[in-house]
């Protein structure tokens, strides 16, 4: 592997650079060293918000910053800084949520960053295993909804879990206007949808954009490794893109694909690059 006018690697983390068993390969690892030694910058660009992420990823895990929550904060993983940040306003919280009940759908209001591991939620009479589930793996940080009384407040993001039926998806999403939709695969069941619900300036790829222009890095210069279906704004700024072989079919047809996550697919997308130049 030799250097080739890459200036910042991004990689999702679930499902890309984490195999099956939340690990990350020694081969992947060797890789991000290899790129620290080289100057190039290191990014992990993924859903989980902060608290989650600690939880698989040690301070002194090689990387130089992190774009997390889906790309609604940035932070400083060398100097454990947050750099940036982005909320939803009260007034469109409560929007959101009034529009979600009215139609019956399971959601979450999640705290302002640093804080947005802690939410209310609200429960539909539908029959919902993935929504309880994540209920039960934040029960110390859930608290129950109560739509009477309830005083919204500015929130990072709303969360709203679906069966996988993207009809249904898309019939709530067009009930908005003016916020960022991302659609997700739930990483507790492998199979139900979440819509997560953000200020229209969020996604991954407005987090990596912000962070080359503070950077001063060419997008030209960058190349990205993703998974799902939140990945895809991500995928299309880069300069070079791989999705991992574990991928949704849709997305295999769409982008170059690299081996699985289970296959140190990170690093084959980075040697995949070098034989492109």
């Amino acid at each position: 592997m030799t250097d080739q006018n890459i200036k910042m690697v991004i990689t999702d983390l679930d499902g890309t650079l984490l195999n099956n068993n939340r690990e990350v390969s020694l081969d992947d690892m060797k890789s991000l060293f290899w790129l620290g030694e080289k100057d190039i910058v290191r990014v992990i660009a993924t859903g989980r918000n902060f608290f989650s992420l600690k939880k698989v990823l040690k301070d002194n895990f090689p990387i130089d910053y992190l774009i997390f929550s889906s790309g609604a904060g940035v932070y400083n993983w060398k100097k454990q800084t947050l750099m940036h940040s982005q909320f939803l306003p009260d007034f469109e919280v409560e929007q959101i949520s009034k529009i979600l009940i009215e139609h019956r759908v399971d959601f979450m209001i999640h705290e302002m960053i640093p804080e947005n591991h802690r939410f209310v939620f609200h429960r539909s009479e539908n029959h919902n295993p993935d929504f309880e589930r994540r209920i039960k793996v934040y029960k110390d940080f859930a608290f129950e909804l109560n739509p009477k009384t309830e005083k919204y407040d500015h929130a990072c993001q709303i969360i709203a879990v679906f069966p996988n039926n993207i009809d249904l998806f898309e019939n709530i999403q067009q009930k908005f206007n003016d916020i960022k939709i991302i659609r997700t695969t739930s990483p507790l069941d492998g199979d139900s949808i979440w819509m997560e619900i953000f200020p229209k300036t969020v996604s991954k790829a407005y987090g990596i954009d912000w962070l080359c222009k503070k950077l001063q890095v060419n997008p030209k210069n960058t190349i990205s490794v993703g998974n799902d279906y939140n990945d895809i704004d991500m995928l299309e700024y880069t300069a070079r893109k791989f999705v991992v072989n574990n991928s949704p079919a849709d997305l295999k047809e769409r982008f170059p694909i690299c081996k699985s996550n289970q296959d140190s697919g990170f690093t084959d997308a980075l040697d995949r690059y070098l034989d492109f130049l």
